[in-house]
């Protein structure tokens, strides 16, 4: 792994950004997740920060205020068939996001020490794509397009749908993981989920690339309230 930068105290409570987190660390720890994958070939193969997605055909929706944030428990990506629960994650000692453990292969980490879903900012969900025997809950993650929905079911009963607006691949050689990690546009509440992505180096046992979904909020259905 890369000599990893400096890192200062990171804001522990909930709907602050990752400003005190080295970025380069968080996105170098992510790598490593595919070392003990099995390779499967859904991960995409394109170049560095190769767009995945189509543009948006039509017009897209208004971004929404995202009012009072609550932590996640379910992500639905019903494109590609993600519907999982969600698990809180922190930092393991290399300064990286500890994801899932790998005998949970259908669980998404939200790291818990940054933005809350429908908070201002970007609220950071990561997932593993494989283990050793086959697929993980974001093996599929690369064919998701631009315009379609990202559903976050909330500890209060709502639920934040966020639209997807961009699908990348980062290389590890070139990135910039300000845009990786930081939202597209000011003010906004936005949304990444994180894989690992490329090719599988034998070598090394990791993945080259992640791949990275970018979204944001539009919608937020409240909590029903029987009676």
């Amino acid at each position: 792994m890369a000599e990893q930068t400096p890192r200062t105290e990171h804001p522990a409570g909930p709907g602050r950004l990752l400003a005190g987190v080295a970025w380069a660390a968080l996105l170098l720890g992510l790598w490593g997740w595919g070392a003990d994958g099995f390779a499967g070939t859904s991960a995409p193969m394109t170049g560095d920060v190769a767009a995945v997605g189509r543009p948006m055909e039509r017009r897209p929706p208004a971004a929404r205020e995202g009012g009072e944030p609550a932590e996640p428990r379910r992500v639905d990506v019903p494109s590609v068939g993600v519907a999982a629960p969600v698990v809180p994650r922190g930092l393991d000692v290399t300064g990286a996001v500890d994801p899932p453990a790998y005998d949970r292969p259908g669980v998404v980490g939200w790291y818990s020490g940054g933005v809350r879903p429908g908070a201002r900012g970007t609220a950071l969900f990561v997932g593993h794509v494989d283990t050793r025997t086959g697929r993980a809950v974001f093996y599929d993650l690369s064919a998701t397009r631009p315009g379609e929905k990202i559903r976050v079911t909330r500890s209060d009963g709502s639920v934040a749908e966020f639209t997807v607006d961009d699908v990348r691949v980062h290389s590890r050689e070139r990135f910039d993981a300000r845009k990786v990690y930081g939202p597209h546009l000011p003010d906004r509440a936005e949304l990444r989920l994180i894989t690992c992505g490329g090719t599988f180096d034998r070598e090394s046992r990791t993945y080259t690339a992640n791949v990275v979904v970018s979204a944001y909020l539009t919608a937020v259905e409240e909590a029903r309230r029987d009676g």
